[in-house]
């Protein structure tokens, strides 16, 4: 009679573990997004004619570099704490900013549509850093693929107050390119 018992446990345990292998789609938890954005410029001294040497017609003229690591609530709403790396090639200008944002998709489907925005401070590491405040707003579209990780792309206008007193200011607006990997 053990033997039964033994066999109907071993049996139901198999059964029981064999079901709970099917996983659910995440809509929460902590996600990690790299992102890459530039802002671009129309060259000014660019001509139509071959033989000149005035470069193409658009320059990108700022580079992002940016981390990300953040909280996801549901299929909407995710929180994220970024550290970014900016350098703006025509002015000279080093930012190290570190900022929250909240971003909020207002249409789910096959291709999410987003907004976000953010604010925060710019860090003076050192002296070729900018000390001062940012503030972002963009729109987007996210693009999830296998196991709820995506591709976001979009336009972020962001606008930077440093210097003396933040009396110097800097607004741009950059094309995203960004993977979340959740």
């Amino acid at each position: 009679m053990k033997h039964i018992y033994i066999l109907f446990s071993i049996t139901f345990l198999i059964s029981f573990t064999s079901f709970s292998q099917i996983e659910k789609e995440r809509v929460r938890g902590i996600y990690y997004k790299v992102s890459l954005a530039s802002t671009l410029s129309i060259n000014t001294a660019y001509t139509l004619e071959q033989d000149d040497d005035s470069g193409p017609l658009i320059n990108p003229s700022a580079l992002f570099v940016n981390n990300t690591i953040g909280y996801q609530f549901d299929q909407r709403t995710m929180i994220g704490l970024n550290v970014e790396y900016n350098y703006h090639s025509q002015q000279g200008l080093h930012f190290l900013p570190a900022y929250l944002n909240l971003q909020h998709n207002i249409i789910l489907d096959d291709t999410n549509v987003f907004v976000r925005g953010g604010c925060g401070t710019l860090l003076g590491m050192e002296k070729s850093f900018e000390k001062g405040s940012i503030y972002k707003l963009g729109v987007g579209i996210q693009e999830v693929f296998m196991n709820n990780n995506s591709l976001h792309f979009g336009l972020d206008f962001t606008r930077k107050r440093f210097g003396y007193k933040t009396l110097e200011s800097l607004s741009s607006v950059s094309i995203f390119l960004e993977f979340m990997l959740f």
